[in-house]
């Protein structure tokens, strides 16, 4: 029997450090371009992102939660992808394969933990590909980190297969829970990296003093007055002093290091302390960008930061004279530039092709990224495999 014809078409799961729902982008792969198709977003219901905090903190019987956690995201990831699917009027033999990048419950690189690093991203890929019938590409930071680099961020490589263009220096800012940035001379990668938080330490504020998940269009935050005091012990964060290659994650900007910086101040109005995380997050991707030895032309924005209009305008006024837009006018929605990475992603691992950038994760070389899990009925060269195995 000949093997089917293999389709160009991608399914992306992302759900970022912020825990509020899985994205799900259909991208068409095929070609001389990256075409996103389709893309949905399923939320993350309470009890769930309550269970993913937890176990994203050091507590008792964690192998339990863990493996429960696995199952269960793993059920989620594959419903998203269903119903997307549905949406979409596809059914699971037209997709090649499913990348998921998972849940991350740790990441500790190596310019934060050089003894031991490591790096765990949790959502069954087993229970996606028996669910969906559809083989499914998952745990890519590791391969990375076990040669040595960072494991982060993986969106770059992304990033200049969709964005870059010829005689243009682009900045290609994501802006999810952690921000991160690509830096693209011409139709090269220069470098990308971590620049610090994003979204994670406005949503947690808000959340303890407001109950509300974000800042919607940072409506909060302008309101408040940035503390130039605050805003300096934020900056003295040893990570800001770091070069790249660098990676970072909620194990380093949390609640508890800010509210270690409140103690030693005068207490602030919340409203302020809004004020200057929106600053600090929009002055550290600046910096990053503006200690580049090239002149950017351009910046575009994607990530739930992208909607937010006050960490928009902190940025236009630091970033002038470079334009600055989102990655809507490139032809991708910035809700599903990381999604769509890791459709194409699986894409490069399915063809045997790297998807790592050493020059972004400092990995002793390329490699081949991700566990291939293929659809129940097919082998990894996607040949029907028929009989009763015993």
């Amino acid at each position: 029997m000949q093997p089917p014809k293999q389709s160009s078409l991608y399914l992306g799961l992302m759900s970022g450090t912020s825990i509020d729902a899985v994205d799900c982008a259909l991208l068409d792969c095929g070609g001389n371009t990256i075409k996103l198709l389709a893309a949905r977003e399923a939320p993350i219901p309470a009890t769930l992102r309550a269970r993913i905090a937890a176990i994203s903190q050091p507590g008792d019987n964690e192998i339990e939660a863990l493996g429960r956690l696995d199952r269960d995201l793993g059920t989620l990831f594959a419903t998203a992808s269903l119903d997307l699917l549905a949406e979409a009027g596809l059914v699971s033999a037209d997709i090649n394969a499913i990348g998921s990048h998972g849940q991350t419950i740790r990441h500790r690189p190596p310019s934060a933990d050089r003894t031991a690093p490591f790096t765990l991203q949790i959502g069954d890929p087993n229970t996606i590909a028996e669910l969906t019938g559809i083989t499914t590409v998952a745990d890519f930071r590791r391969r990375d980190m076990a040669a040595g680099g960072e494991g982060a961020p993986l969106a770059p490589a992304f990033h200049a297969a969709a964005f870059a263009a010829p005689d243009r220096n682009r900045a290609i800012v994501n802006i999810g829970g952690i921000a991160n940035v690509s830096l693209l001379a011409g139709l090269t990668l220069s470098a990308g990296f971590d620049t610090g938080p994003g979204n994670t330490l406005l949503d947690h504020w808000i959340n303890r003093h407001q109950a509300a998940r974000y800042d919607q269009h940072g409506q909060w935050s302008a309101e408040g007055t940035v503390s130039a005091t605050l805003l300096k012990a934020l900056e003295a964060h040893p990570y800001m002093a770091r070069c790249g290659p660098r990676s970072t994650g909620k194990e380093a900007f949390n609640l508890d290091w800010l509210d270690d910086c409140l103690r030693a101040m005068p207490a602030l109005d919340p409203r302020d302390v809004q004020a200057t995380l929106a600053e600090f997050t929009a002055a550290s991707i600046a910096r990053a960008i503006g200690n580049w030895e090239l002149r950017v032309d351009e910046v575009y924005v994607c990530g739930g930061g992208a909607r937010n209009t006050d960490l928009m305008r902190r940025l236009y006024q630091k970033l002038a004279p470079a334009r600055l837009d989102t990655t809507a006018v490139l032809g991708i929605d910035p809700e599903w530039v990381e999604a769509a990475a890791f459709a194409w992603l699986a894409w490069r691992s399915m063809e045997g092709l790297a998807g790592n950038a050493p020059q972004v994760t400092g990995a002793a070389g390329t490699r081949v990224l991700g566990g291939i899990y293929p659809a129940a009925g097919r082998s990894n060269d996607g040949a029907v495999i028929s009989g009763d195995p015993g």
